[in-house]
């Protein structure tokens, strides 16, 4: 009887336990939540609230039925707001799923080869490629072909690869050594089994947390990229347009300039809190009150 009693103690003991510690899990995620939340909503549910663009007033005005007055051609800033975060989001979203899409193979092919020769032909040529600073590559192929939001979304994912690439060939190399996956050769398991089953399995929060900075610099290079004009129409409905073609008049209606300028920096802080949380490990020891 007090065996039987111990024991249930102990069971509740580890589930106030677990339960604690999946509530500070949460919390620890809730500040970059609050802060993502607004202007991840206004990107990609803002078109639909959007409207008519109806007629357009004075250049870089406030008031006249216009909350947030008017841009530098006389366009509504509230609906060019709600318009203008969609690009942004999406580009970044899919540039950082194109980078993954080529470094998780890559990295795990470097990571699980006993040949030395396929990791320097896979690797060498991404270290040329990451000595050159990203945005001046993504200037100088602009140069050349004037891309467009797929092109830029495909321009932002290949100067992302070669350090991602790297970070998944570190990451994997240390459970790619591990005993079961020798035990896996041994079984003449598939390499995609290793890779994915097993190395990817082990590296997952690792490469998590590495994404969440990724797309936060993807956010970084698309938003800097269209201030510049890249992938962008120069009157186009984006937030990085938005602060470039009306800075000019920021003293005159300042909305044009702060709110998108807020809602991007909200976008990359709020990605940095979210990448900051999920290092955590399941079994790590948590300090409670």
């Amino acid at each position: 009887m007090a065996l039987a009693l111990a024991r249930s103690r102990r069971g509740l003991k580890a589930l106030v336990v677990g339960e604690r510690r999946s509530h500070h899990r949460a919390v620890r995620f809730l500040p970059g939540l609050l802060v993502i939340a607004v202007p991840l909503l206004l990107a990609l549910a803002g078109p639909l609230f959007a409207g008519d663009a109806g007629p357009r007033g004075t250049s870089l005005t406030t008031g006249d039925g216009h909350r947030l007055g008017t841009d530098f051609i006389g366009r509504d800033v509230g609906r060019q707001v709600l318009l203008g975060g969609r690009s942004v989001v999406l580009v970044a979203l899919a540039s950082t799923a194109l980078a993954y899409a080529v470094a998780l193979p890559a990295g795990f092919v470097c990571a699980l080869t006993r040949r030395r020769w396929v990791e320097e032909l896979l690797m060498r040529p991404l270290d040329v490629l990451l000595s050159v600073p990203s945005l001046l590559m993504i200037l100088l192929v602009a140069a050349a072909v004037a891309p467009g939001p797929a092109g830029l979304a495909l321009l932002v994912a290949l100067v992302n690869i070669p350090d991602a690439a790297r970070i998944v060939r570190a990451a994997g190399a240390e459970a790619a050594s591990r005993p079961a996956v020798e035990a896996l050769r041994m079984q003449g398991e598939s390499w995609a089994r290793m890779a994915f089953g097993h190395v990817g399995r082990s590296v997952a929060r690792t490469l998590a947390a590495d994404a969440g900075l990724r797309l936060t610099g993807a956010l970084y290079l698309v938003a800097t990229a269209a201030f510049l004009g890249v992938g962008v129409a120069p009157d186009a409905a984006d937030w990085a347009v938005m602060v470039d073609r009306n800075r000019a008049g920021l003293f005159v209606q300042p909305w044009a300039v702060v709110v998108p300028a807020l809602l991007i920096v909200a976008l990359t802080m709020g990605g940095n809190l979210l990448a900051d949380a999920a290092p955590a490990r399941p079994g790590t020891k948590e300090k409670h009150a």
